[in-house]
């Protein structure tokens, strides 16, 4: 045998020996396993309803804030008399408009005089009645004929009765030929001309504006509705872009089911360059509402959008999608994601993945 082949067999035996004793030991070797890496300590908060203050803008169309309607009372007249146009101010009582009752005049006319026969008459029944009362008692005349001079005057009495309510009810719609402010305001609208005759189904003669108080009808989106409130400022810009200073007055309690938008009313003062149906935005600045909220740190955006990173209770981190909405105050709104009381991390800028393993810290100075 030469050096070379002493020399693999010499190498063969070596491998055996090495073979022999690891089966000795009970099997093939387990790889060391490498250290546990420490959890890192990273600064958490939790997700907390608080307030925020956000702006809104919004717009809508004016209108009075109370609308009179005015139209006639009695129909087939024909207008005779216009005291009034649109944009002018009028009292309560103030004629606007007056119709042609020459008609009613002579009704009426015929009506007293009608009255004034029978009162006539009544008063000779009466008269009559009284000359032959107790002439039955002396036998004089019989108690049949007495009665009926004193029925006679009942009926005469009660024939004038009823002609004067029939002339009051003339003289009522004479009254009403006069048509009148009910309210103080301001006239924004006049539907009647000169010779046109009224009747049932038309459009009202004349609207106003009590008082003259024009307000916002603002529409605000459902999302955006729990942030008014009666008495909250406002600045309203009108068509030619000068501004006014409002009030919400009122806010709707209904939302509309097929735009999802509230209506929210807000006072102006009173000024001739604000007009009912014009078109007006209004701006609201620090609205101060409780929401969902995280600091703005707590958010991180990437191609994939919003997210937070929730810490777990066994320390796990996990990346939750969010949708933001107002930001104030170094805190951001929460629309969508984990619910109040949500573990997450203050810092969206440290270095972790899904899955990492941390360890909370709740002092805000921390990393």
């Amino acid at each position: 045998m030469n050096r070379e082949m002493r020399t693999l067999a010499v190498a063969a035996g070596l491998a055996a020996a090495a073979a022999l004793g690891l089966a000795a030991c009970g099997g093939n070797p387990q790889p060391t396993p490498a250290p546990r890496a420490e959890a890192r300590t990273v600064t958490v908060v939790r997700v907390e309803m608080r307030p925020i203050s956000g702006g809104l803008v919004t717009s809508g169309l004016l209108a009075p804030q109370q609308q009179v309607e005015i139209s006639p009372d009695l129909a087939g007249y024909r207008v005779s008399k216009l005291y009034v146009d649109e944009g002018q101010w009028v009292r309560a009582g103030q004629p606007l408009a007056e119709m042609d009752g020459s008609i009613l005049q002579a009704e009426l006319d015929e009506q007293l005089a009608q009255v004034a026969a029978l009162r006539a008459t009544a008063q000779a029944r009466q008269a009559e009645a009284a000359r032959v009362e107790g002439l039955d008692a002396k036998g004089v005349l019989a108690a049949e004929q007495v009665q009926d001079r004193v029925f006679a005057a009942a009926n005469a009495r009660a024939g004038v009765t009823a002609q004067l309510a029939a002339a009051r009810e003339i003289q009522t719609r004479l009254a009403h030929m006069v048509i009148r402010a009910p309210v103080d305001g301001l006239i924004i609208t006049r539907n009647v001309d000169l010779g046109d005759i009224s009747g049932a189904g038309t459009a009202p003669w004349f609207v106003m504006a009590e008082g003259g108080e024009i307000e916002l009808l603002a529409e605000v989106g459902e999302s955006d509705f729990d942030k008014m409130r009666p008495g909250l400022p406002a600045t309203v810009t009108l068509a030619d872009d000068a501004t006014v200073q409002g009030v919400v007055r009122l806010v709707s309690p209904r939302i509309d089911a097929q735009n999802r938008l509230g209506t929210v009313r807000i006072s102006l003062p009173i000024r001739p360059d604000i007009r009912s149906g014009g078109y007006a935005r209004a701006s609201f600045t620090n609205i101060s509402h409780p929401v969902r909220a995280v600091p703005e740190t707590a958010v991180r955006y990437d191609a994939n959008g919003a997210s937070v990173m929730v810490v777990g209770a066994d320390g796990k981190v996990s990346l939750v999608p969010v949708h933001t909405g107002d930001h104030g105050g170094g805190y951001v709104e929460l629309l969508t994601g984990p619910p109040p009381g949500t573990v997450v991390v203050a810092k969206a800028a440290a270095q972790l993945l899904p899955g990492d393993i941390v360890k909370p810290d709740w002092n805000t100075g921390g990393s």
